[in-house]
Formats: structure tokens, sequence, C-alpha cells
């Protein structure tokens, strides 16, 4: 980016709440979103979520009035990339439950973020993580039946609109299956049901040019991390880079709900 460009982008950014950035506050602010997010493609590309659990509470710290909309716009991206590799291994009789039930849990999604204010958002955000995490870590099992996916699509409905991480009831259903399985049904619903909330918080009025554009920047280095998820896939055991992805994930949640709970 020519150094004249980051003055004219400064108005797209105003991290926690704190007024416009200057130069070097901008590229620091942009650095660090890169490599939330290319690290969060990364491991999605090998484990099947990632991306917005990730990217998430990073960037509500930052700057939590760009969210849930502009990571919306950017993990819409991946699972696309995902599709076109392994949709072959979809579960489609697993999506025909859970998708119609996103419905209103993505209505009760897009009324959440009218009515709370930014911080206590990015509070939401830390708290659905870490209760993912710690249900990741627990291992949790819960058979797959229509029962089962109505409630898990209803909770990624309303988790994905409102935060943009909708993933974690999904994932808990689906993550003792095979691995190809995981990813490809997990980005199949992410797909879909992202979609789904794109234009319903575009029809509530909680989308914006400044939103659009914030998540429309990421898209190539979301392309980057699934690349390079692609070789981690193929060289290192999934599950030790989703324990170190929940590590990470954590850490960055725990931050985010000191940051909504001080600042």
């Amino acid at each position: 980016m020519h150094p004249a460009a980051a003055p004219a982008l400064a108005e797209y950014f105003s991290p926690t709440g704190h007024g416009l950035l200057g130069e070097s506050d901008l590229w620091a602010f942009v650095l660090v979103c890169v490599v939330a997010i290319v690290l969060g493609a990364a491991v999605q590309s090998a484990v099947g979520l990632g991306l917005g659990l990730v990217a998430a509470p990073v960037i509500s710290f930052l700057d939590p009035t760009l969210m849930p909309g502009s990571l919306l716009v950017t993990v819409i991206v991946l699972p696309v990339l995902t599709l076109f590799q392994e949709w072959r291994h979809v579960d489609w009789r697993g999506l025909a439950w859970g998708l119609p039930a996103r419905v209103p849990g993505t209505v009760l999604g897009v009324w959440v973020v009218a009515v709370l204010e930014p911080r206590a958002l990015a509070g939401a955000v830390g708290v659905m993580v870490l209760v993912a995490v710690a249900l990741s870590v627990l291992s949790l099992r819960v058979r797959i039946t229509p029962g089962s996916l109505v409630a898990a699509g209803a909770l990624s409905g309303f988790a994905g609109t409102a935060t943009s991480v909708g993933g974690p009831p999904m994932a808990l259903l689906y993550q003792h299956e095979e691995p190809s399985r995981v990813r490809a049904t997990l980005a199949a619903f992410f797909l879909f049901g992202g979609a789904f909330s794109l234009a319903a918080l575009t029809a509530g009025g909680q989308m914006d040019v400044r939103t659009a554009v914030v998540g429309a920047a990421a898209v190539p280095f979301v392309v980057l991390g699934f690349l390079l998820g692609n070789l981690l896939r193929r060289r290192f055991d999934a599950g030790r880079l989703r324990v170190a992805m929940l590590c990470v994930v954590g850490a960055s949640a725990a931050g985010l709900l000191a940051q909504a709970v001080l600042g």
C-alpha cells in the first residue's frame, strides 16, 4: 500500500471507540488483523472451522464497530474454496435439517446487533468463544439427529449473525466424523448460512459501506490462509493443530472479555 493511502483509509477505522487512527496506528491495526485472518483461515482450511473463532476476538478487541458485518463478508469466501475441493463429502441430509433452523436464530441475531452497544457485543463474542473452547476441550459428544441438527442450526444462526462466530454448534455435532466430511459439511453450512446472515443484517440496517469495504479488503488474506492450511493439512496432525487453535482462541477471548468489562 502506498504511504499516502493510509490517511485516506484511516476513516474506515476507529479501534476501541477512541476516534480515527493515525498512519502508524493504522499500519499496526492492519498488521494485527491480517495475521489473525491468515491464521484463522489456515486453521479452518485444515480442520473445518477457525477463521471466525480466531479473527472475531481480535477484530472486536481492536474495533468492535466493525463486527459482525465485516467478518461475515470475509468468512463467506473460505467455504467456497473448501467446497471447490471437497463438495463430494457434504452431508446434505444434515444440512436439510440444520439450515432451515438457522432462520429464526438469524432473526434473533439481527435484533441483538441492533440493540446492543459494540462493547457489549464484543463481550458476547468473548463469552461464546470461551464456551466453545470449553466444550471442545471436554470433547462433548452429541449424536447427529434431526433434533440436534435443528438446535445446532438455530444456535449457529444466532451466533453467526450476532458475532460472526457461528461454527461451534455445528462443529461439536460433527467433530467425531471423518475430517473431509467435517470440512465439507461445515463449509456448506457456513456458505448458505453466512449469505443469509449478511442479507438479514443488510435488511436490518446493520451493514454499511465502511463495514463492507473492510471485509472485502481482507479477502486476499483469506485465500492466502486457505493455501497455507492446505499445506498444514498434509504435513501436520489435525488434532495438534486444533489444540493450538484452541489455545490462541482462548487467550484472545479472555483478553476481549477483559476489554469489554474494564474498557
